[in-house]
């Protein structure tokens, strides 16, 4: 299932705007807030289709009736880009335990790239619902691979796939190779063109680098 929050008119678009924008890039504070403002913006979303439950609750007057999220929930981020977005769901998702996964990207001939994953932290996934967040979705098979790792930490209940910046590429793949699984991919924008060595365009850049400054 393919949720693009984007086609929507909503405070989102200014937040992937201002991430978009090269003058205001420079100041990667504030692409750091921006990116966790949009994480807030897909946890609202995602709590949407959670479990609810009723529950009573005391106040100083009395008893209020209110419905409250049932499911247990984990978050996974692929750090180091993710962090930021990570943070923001969290703001939301207060009580979710976390996974960290480290994938890095190792460049061959003729523009080939290989994922690896030299790093994975994880809680038990059985039962709860998992949300794993990447910043941007170049070909997908980062992520189908980091979502077969994760996997092996329990069968979860349902995955919600986060990527505010997409390409049409990315999307497809998730959506052909992971067609059987009980997933929902949600992206805020969805470009066309992804280059031969998997750049998005227009995209956003290297959001690692905007959000913590350029690699050694």
């Amino acid at each position: 299932m393919l949720r693009e929050l984007g086609k929507q008119n909503s405070i989102l678009n200014r937040f992937l705007a201002e991430m978009r924008d090269t003058g205001i890039q420079k100041d990667s504070m504030r692409f750091r807030r921006n990116l966790e403002r949009v994480g807030e913006v897909f946890a609202y979303e995602i709590s949407k289709e959670l479990n609810y439950e009723p529950v009573e609750v005391q106040t100083p007057l009395g008893i209020a009736d209110v419905y409250l999220p049932k499911n247990k929930v984990a978050l996974a981020v692929i750090i180091r880009a993710g962090l930021p977005l990570h943070r923001g769901l969290l703001n939301y998702f207060d009580s979710a335990e976390t996974a960290f996964i480290l994938a890095n990207r190792k460049h061959g001939k003729d523009n080939n790239h290989a994922v690896q994953i030299e790093l994975i932290s994880c809680p038990s996934l059985d039962k709860k619902v998992l949300v794993i967040c990447e910043p941007m979705l170049a070909t997908g098979e980062s992520m189908d691979l980091v979502y077969n790792v994760l996997k092996r930490k329990g069968e979860p209940l349902h995955t919600h796939i986060v990527a505010p910046i997409a390409s049409r590429d990315g999307v497809d793949y998730i959506l052909r190779h992971m067609l059987a699984e009980n997933i929902t991919l949600w992206v805020g924008a969805i470009d066309e063109e992804l280059t031969l060595k998997s750049y998005i365009i227009p995209g956003l850049g290297d959001a690692g680098d905007l959000a913590y400054g350029s690699k050694a």
